[in-house]
């Protein structure tokens, strides 16, 4: 879970969603690049593990590779410090690794639970689909069919292998998870879209944010 400066409202109920994952074996980590002391209490304090570095080098993906570095699992889950997961998102996604060993990611949806600037300025919630929804329930369902799924930052399992042979995340461009993937695609790996979402996060609650987000 990569953090820099989200506050504990948002950052705790996804720590404890990701140690409610019902799975063996597994191990959460927060990568707090904002050295707060207060984030490494709240771990402490929960029983999972912390990490931070001396610069900031990278943003989110030098935050990522850092820690890749220090951790040892054969796959690793990417969640957002503002995005839960369900209690089943391991069952859902491991499974994929077990039948394709060339298989080095599972992107899952992104679901927000909050409505974004034009649904609620426009009071159009729940009349008309989030715009995210082309993307996800769309362009990446036509994607998983060429075998060219988007790694999308978040709600994501991927191979340690995958990475460390793509050197890994990109840190050449701001969208460094896509491009993670298409460096991955590229040595051959396969990836899968699986159409079910399993996290929840907020939707950016400016227009100004929202344009910068996509940008």
């Amino acid at each position: 879970i990569p953090t820099y400066n989200e506050g504990l409202d948002v950052l705790g109920p996804t720590v404890l969603g990701a140690m409610a994952i019902d799975y063996p074996h597994k191990k959460v980590w927060v990568l707090d690049d904002g050295k707060r002391p207060e984030v490494e209490a709240m771990a402490r304090r929960l029983g999972v593990g912390y990490l931070t570095r001396e610069d900031n080098q990278g943003a989110k993906a030098g935050n990522i590779n850092a820690a890749l570095v220090r951790t040892e699992a054969d796959l690793v889950a990417f969640f957002d410090a503002d995005h839960v997961p369900v209690q089943g998102f391991l069952r859902q996604t491991v499974g994929f690794f077990l039948k394709n060993g060339n298989l080095a990611l599972v992107q899952t949806p992104h679901h927000f639970y909050n409505p974004d600037p034009f649904l609620r300025n426009l009071h159009m919630e729940g009349r008309v689909p989030p715009e995210q929804h082309l993307f996800y329930h769309g362009i990446q369902l036509g994607n998983d069919f060429w075998n060219s799924a988007f790694f999308c930052g978040s709600c994501a399992l991927i191979s340690r292998e995958a990475l460390d042979e793509v050197g890994g995340l990109s840190q050449q461009t701001v969208t460094e998870d896509a491009h993670t993937a298409l460096q991955m695609h590229a040595k051959g790996w396969d990836s899968v879209f699986l159409d079910i979402p399993l996290a929840a996060g907020l939707a950016t609650e400016t227009f100004a944010f929202h344009v910068g987000q996509r940008i």
